[in-house]
């Protein structure tokens, strides 16, 4: 995946970003920075946004942390995720971050932070398995 191409618009993001509206604005040794549009198709029944596109949307954004740190011959996949929420989510536009806070050679721990309206909405974590 070539992290420059997706920020600079050279090439597409994966289906899952384009599905939730989640735009990559930067994502360099292991720190992403990505903007939501989070839209009313996301709306629960009690009309804010789910908490299970909230954790997507982080998981989404620790992925591209991860990958500014793999070389080339090596992928991942997530082993857990925890969230908690700690107000709503609105439709309009949520800013992601995310940091890996430690990169060992198989496992590598990440976090993010969702915020909206200068509010944070929840903070998620992540274990991550490194593949060769």
């Amino acid at each position: 995946m070539q992290l420059q191409k997706i920020i600079e618009g050279q090439e597409r993001q994966p289906n899952c970003d384009l599905t939730l509206g989640l735009e990559l604005k930067e994502a360099k040794d292991g720190k992403s920075l990505c903007i939501w549009k989070a839209d009313e198709q996301l709306l629960n029944g009690n009309q804010v946004i789910m908490g299970g596109f909230i954790t997507s949307a982080a998981d989404i954004a620790m992925a591209y942390a991860i990958v500014s740190l793999l070389k080339d011959t090596q992928s991942f996949s997530s082993i857990s995720i925890n969230s908690t929420f700690h107000r709503p989510a609105f439709v309009g536009e949520i800013t992601v971050t995310a940091n890996i806070k430690k990169f060992g050679r198989k496992v590598a721990y990440a976090d993010a932070t969702l915020s909206q309206n200068n509010k944070v909405i929840a903070d998620v974590t992540s274990s991550i398995m490194i593949h060769d």
